[in-house]
Order: C-alpha cells, then sequence, then structure tokens
C-alpha cells in the first residue's frame, strides 16, 4: 500500500491546478474551439495562433500506457504550444520459480515507480524529448530458497551440500535469501523521444509512443545463508554457514561474497534501465466544453 500511495501522492500533485483551472472555464472553451478549428475573439477581437492562445494548465490528458515498468496511467498538462508537463505511475508484480546452481528458487518481481517529464516540441510536430526524474523508485527482485538435505549447490564455482537435520548438533538444511534492486540512484534521470502529442492541436484522442532510459545506478544485491553446509556428499565436514570461526564457513561466505561479485558484474548493464511505451491518451479541459 506505501508503494502504491506515494505513486498515486505524486499523481494527485498534478491534478490541483485542474480544480484552480475551474475558474479559467472561458479560457479553457477558447482552446477547444480553437482545437476545433473555430474562430475565437478576445474584447471583439480575433485571436489567431492555435495552440499559442492556451493558457498554461488549460488543458489535460489522461493516459493509459504499457511499459517495461509495467502498466501505468500518466497525467498530461498543456503549458505551451511547445511545452507539456506530464506526470507517470506504473504498478506491476509478478511471481515465478526457477532452480539456478542447485538453489529452488521462489520469486517475484515487484515494479513499482512515478516520474516527472518534460515533454519539449521543437517542431509543432508529435515529435518530442522529454527529459525528466523517476522520483519514486521501488523496483525489485526478491529471491528465497531452501535447499533439500544431502542437495549440491554451488558458489563462485565451488561445490557445497545442505546438511542433514540432526537435533544433536542442532544441524538444520540449507536456505537462502536474496534481493536484487533497481534503484541506486534516487531521483534517477530519465531521457526519452516519442510520438504523439497528448494535447492535440485538433481533437481528443491520441496513441503515444516513447523509448529512452532511466539512469538508475548500478542494480545492489544482496544475499544471505542460513542453516548447515558440507564440503561433501557423505557430510563428514558441515558447519553452520553463519559460523565466525569455523574454516568451512568462512570458505562458504568468501564464495558467497565472490558470486554476489559476478551477479552483479552481469546486471550492470541494468544500470541504464530501457524505458518503451505504448499507450492511448484522451485530452479535455476542465471547465469548458467537450466536443
Amino acid at each position: 500500500m506505501r508503494k502504491h500511495g506515494s505513486i498515486l501522492g505524486v499523481m494527485a500533485l498534478m491534478l490541483v491546478p485542474v480544480t484552480l483551472t475551474g475558474q479559467f472555464s472561458s479560457s479553457a472553451s477558447t482552446f477547444d474551439e480553437l482545437a476545433m478549428g473555430g474562430a475565437v475573439t478576445r474584447g471583439g477581437v480575433p485571436v489567431q495562433g492555435g495552440m499559442d492562445a492556451g493558457r498554461p494548465f488549460s488543458r489535460y490528458a489522461l493516459s493509459a500506457v504499457i511499459a517495461p515498468t509495467g502498466p501505468g496511467a500518466e497525467l498530461t498538462t498543456y503549458l505551451n504550444s511547445h511545452f507539456n508537463l506530464r506526470v507517470t505511475g506504473s504498478v506491476f508484480s509478478y511471481s515465478t520459480t526457477f532452480t539456478a546452481s542447485g538453489f529452488p528458487a521462489t520469486a517475484s518481481l515487484n515494479m513499482a515507480s512515478a516520474r516527472i517529464s518534460g515533454d519539449i516540441y521543437p517542431f509543432h510536430t508529435g515529435f518530442r524529448l522529454s527529459p525528466g526524474l523517476m522520483m519514486y523508485n521501488g523496483n525489485e527482485l526478491t529471491a528465497s530458497s531452501n535447499v533439500a538435505s544431502g542437495s549440491s549447490f554451488t558458489l563462485n564455482g565451488d561445490t557445497y551440500y545442505s546438511s542433514n537435520a540432526n537435533p544433536l548438533t542442532g544441524a538444520t538444511p540449507l536456505s537462502a535469501n536474496a534481493v536484487l534492486g533497481l534503484h541506486t540512484n534516487k531521483p534517477a534521470f530519465t531521457m526519452t523521444v516519442g510520438w504523439g502529442n497528448t494535447i492535440p492541436r485538433n481533437g481528443h484522442w491520441s496513441f503515444p509512443f516513447e523509448v529512452g532510459a532511466a539512469f538508475i545506478g548500478s542494480p545492489s544485491v544482496r544475499a544471505n545463508l542460513s542453516g548447515w553446509a558440507c564440503v561433501d556428499a557423505a557430510q563428514t565436514q558441515c558447519t553452520n554457514v553463519g559460523s565466525t570461526t569455523d574454516p568451512i564457513a568462512l570458505q562458504i561466505q568468501s564464495d558467497l561474497n565472490g558470486q554476489i561479485g559476478k551477479w552483479k558484474n552481469d546486471l550492470d548493464p541494468l544500470k541504464t534501465f530501457p524505458l518503451v511505451s505504448f499507450g492511448v491518451a484522451y485530452s479535455f479541459s476542465p471547465g469548458g466544453i467537450v466536443h
């Protein structure tokens, strides 16, 4: 609930001008008339210029989007003919099971993020440049594993065996948990390019597309082991992996740290996280006339 609340809170900030612009219904109506190609006057004088005649926060758009960060929603507001302000929020979760290096894992991918972008339209066309910030990032992968007694597992190229339960020694089979975090940089700079103005000159519907990246920093990896492990299948040399003095435990901990280093190296390309989205948007004028 905290993740969802953070995203909704960021998007709610964009709704504040909606309530304020209700008093400018005549301006919003004027903008709609222009969008529909009608003639507009102010004080008896014809107004020209299409979108240039709209006031900041006089028009908005709501969008539904699909992206690698999950399905989400966007709220965009018009500032001037070359610039919109946009907030994006997305939430997604997925659970699965897999086995890696002898560890049968139950994993959960949780994606939750909110970002704010400035949509710059340099050519009065649908092409845009959109620098921004990912203000909230809760993207992470968590995994847990219980290695069956006597089963082998590998760390940093060395093979070990999960211990049998033994009430006399207190031995228990090995278990593990790990967390992959995709949120080192907070906030994270984002940059995308796209096509499709969600607040078009004519009509209300649009189908925006964008591609780019979020520079989230190198992924963080944390992993812990608990229980007992052995260096041989016959289980003649076993230890509590949490021991700070046993040579076998120290070797296992060293191999775990070495394995974490390899994982970090393999995952380092994710520090530039891809952003690709497709969506459908509807624009409107608060307090104005919907055509």
